[in-house]
């Protein structure tokens, strides 16, 4: 097997790349669904799918494992293996399916994933990990990564976990998504894993300086836009976890703070734009979408130096949030349609208003449904009546780009895209490990 040689070279930091902001991927959080909801906060975020396992794509429902709306885009497919021919042909699958990039994991420190012989456990067999990166580099033409940590267990010194991204960087892998702490594969349990091990981002920056022609990536313990901006600093990219899933409105600020500012002639979302022919009455919806987005980014100051827009009028604020949970309202309603239960997408919406009047009682809105409920659109007008703009501690609420969100004009609800899911239903990946 071909074996690719990793280039010496500083690069360039490239800060329009998807991954110098991801969100990370989160068994039974980062379902498709989820990843709809971020998307309309963020069109410039990398996201990542739940880690499905190599075996569940060669042996289960493909449809139901790796289906995805086209706007989900730029979007990662995370692998667990650790068999070079399984996680190859998972690979190709995955690029079939239309996925950017296949990540590969090593990082999960669960007694489940250990005994599959996959995970966090893999950093202790550094050959049998640049084997597996290599077979799938051969079969596709998409970027093959890594998601690890620092080390496992008691080994708690820098040049182990060096060798062993020196080992598999060798093979011409070149992003790695690193968890700043090691993993101890017995004794804890994965959320003590998140938790206890101590942080070295040292360790990481480290990495970047001794390996600077890698792009390095760094997650664990960032919760905050000061904690995010310093990473950035040092590394390549920052990966956010449960922060992002807990508290969405930080995907709100992620394409000014982190990409080089939109361009105000905002194109049409990606969704549409397979849609839009010429002289057609979806294009004349089109046109009609990028002149609303055009005067709501001239409205708030589009242009100017980024950190006016991140303190932007909480009542603007508001209204660009229950926009787009009036969006992701008449998306649930489409999904409904197919089958999907209302409280399996709902759930994604629970932490969205932190910190402003009413946000109880949208907690408790929208976690206290009936299962006969087929009004998705009624449910999310319901818990939004109770909310209001001001924040709980007097301060100002987080700004947002309404270019991001691509709203419509005042007072109108934005509309879903008419796309239909890509290659079919595809629910969450969440129980491809257990039927492994």
């Amino acid at each position: 097997m071909a074996v690719k040689q990793a280039s010496t070279l500083m690069k360039p930091v490239d800060e329009t790349a998807a991954h110098r902001f991801s969100v990370a991927p989160m068994m039974e959080l980062t379902d498709r669904h989820f990843r709809f909801f971020a998307r309309l906060l963020s069109r410039k975020a990398l996201l990542f799918t739940e880690m499905v396992t190599a075996k569940a794509i060669l042996h289960g429902d493909r449809n139901y494992l790796l289906g995805f709306n086209p706007e989900e885009n730029p979007l990662a497919l995370q692998l667990g293996g650790s068999d070079p021919s399984e996680l190859a042909s998972a690979a190709k699958i995955g690029e079939q399916f239309g996925y950017d990039e296949i990540n590969l994991n090593i990082g999960c420190p669960s007694v489940r994933v250990q005994s599959g012989s996959f995970g966090a456990c893999l950093m202790a067999e550094p050959g049998l990990v640049a084997e597996c990166i290599a077979a799938m580099q051969d079969r596709v033409d998409i970027p093959v990564t890594v998601k690890c940590r620092i080390g496992i267990d008691r080994e708690d010194r820098y040049e182990p976990f060096e060798q062993f991204v020196t080992t598999v960087a060798a093979t011409g892998c070149n992003r790695f998504y690193v968890h700043a702490r090691k993993a101890w594969l017995d004794g804890l349990s994965p959320r003590e894993n998140r938790e206890i091990p101590p942080l070295r981002y040292d360790y990481v920056y480290r990495l970047k300086e001794s390996m600077a022609q890698l792009d390095i990536c760094i997650n664990g313990g960032i919760t905050d836009w000061p904690d995010v901006m310093q990473h950035l600093a040092k590394v390549d990219g920052v990966m956010l976890g449960r922060a992002a899933y807990q508290q969405p409105e930080l995907l709100m600020q992620v394409d000014e703070r982190i990409y080089e500012r939109l361009q105000i002639n905002a194109q049409v979302p990606k969704a549409e734009m397979a849609t839009v022919t010429k002289g057609s009455a979806t294009e004349a919806d089109a046109n009609k979408h990028r002149s609303a987005t055009l005067d709501a980014g001239a409205g708030a100051g589009a242009g100017a130096n980024s950190d006016t827009h991140l303190n932007n009028d909480p009542i603007q604020t508001f209204e660009c949030k229950a926009q787009a949970a009036r969006e992701y309202a008449q998306y649930m309603q489409k999904e409904m349609a197919r089958g999907v239960p209302l409280t399996a997408m709902s759930r994604h919406l629970i932490g969205f208003f932190q910190q402003q009047r009413g946000a109880r009682q949208w907690r408790r809105t929208l976690s206290s449904i009936d299962r006969s409920m087929t009004d998705a659109i009624g449910l999310v007008e319901k818990a939004l009546a109770a909310v209001e703009p001001q924040v709980t501690d007097g301060s100002v609420a987080a700004g947002v780009s309404p270019v991001a969100l691509a709203v419509d004009a005042p007072g109108k609800v934005p509309k879903v895209s008419q796309s239909t899911t890509k290659l079919g239903a595809g629910h969450a990946a969440s129980a491809a490990v257990a039927r492994n």
